[in-house]
């Protein structure tokens, strides 16, 4: 409990920094935890009264029967599906569906930049001797600091092409590109403000190369 304190003093720290462009003050997507049905990988279902997904590390959450929150183990699930919205498993994270191109898509996943935020951390505070594990505030992932920003978080974009994703990367593609579409790749890329993390953009590219 002493290390909780502590971290929780320090992200009101943070507040006072606000540089981040793209962040959040809570350890979940979801202010509140809701209903979700978890498909698992064995072809099972499983209805969650209270789920929601943690920013750690993009994995499913839910309250137990005593109101903890526990972390699942994502190479379990399949998907999880929300009232408005649906989260499949791409690699080791759960992603939802930005856009798609007839049975193309474009899915994002979001989670905490732990390397930035550390660094944040580090340049408000002198911190020595300090665990940032996330381990140890699963009970604060609802932890609102007065609505001030404080967890700077990262998309993570993979490209669905046919049966397959492919992180939205230079290097990932042009290994899954043929010499043509790597082509048209890089013709996105030429344009000015282009950005592997602008889905305006990376819907241009899955137009192009689908």
């Amino acid at each position: 409990m002493k290390q909780i304190s502590l971290l929780i003093t320090l992200l009101l720290m943070m507040a006072l920094g606000g540089s981040a462009q793209n962040t959040l003050s809570r350890l979940t997507v979801f202010s509140e935890f809701r209903p979700a049905i978890a498909h698992l990988a064995d072809g099972k279902t499983v209805n969650l009264p209270q789920a929601n997904i943690f920013l750690k590390n993009s994995s499913l959450l839910y309250l137990n029967k005593d109101g903890v929150p526990m972390e699942t183990d994502t190479k379990n699930l399949l998907r999880v599906d929300f009232k408005d919205r649906t989260y499949i498993r791409i690699d080791t994270l759960l992603a939802y569906q930005v856009d798609s191109i007839e049975n193309n898509a474009l899915y994002c996943a979001r989670v905490i930049d732990i390397k930035a935020f550390r660094q944040a951390l580090k340049n408000n505070k002198n911190i020595t001797n300090l665990d940032l594990s996330f381990n140890t505030v699963l009970g604060y992932t609802t932890l609102d600091a007065n609505e001030e920003d404080d967890f700077p978080i990262v998309p993570i974009y993979y490209f669905k092409i046919g049966d397959q994703f492919v992180l939205a990367h230079e290097r990932h593609l042009k290994r899954f590109l043929n010499k043509d579409k790597r082509q048209l790749m890089e013709s996105v890329m030429s344009i000015k403000g282009f950005s592997w993390t602008d889905e305006k953009y990376l819907m241009k590219m899955l137009q192009l190369i689908r």
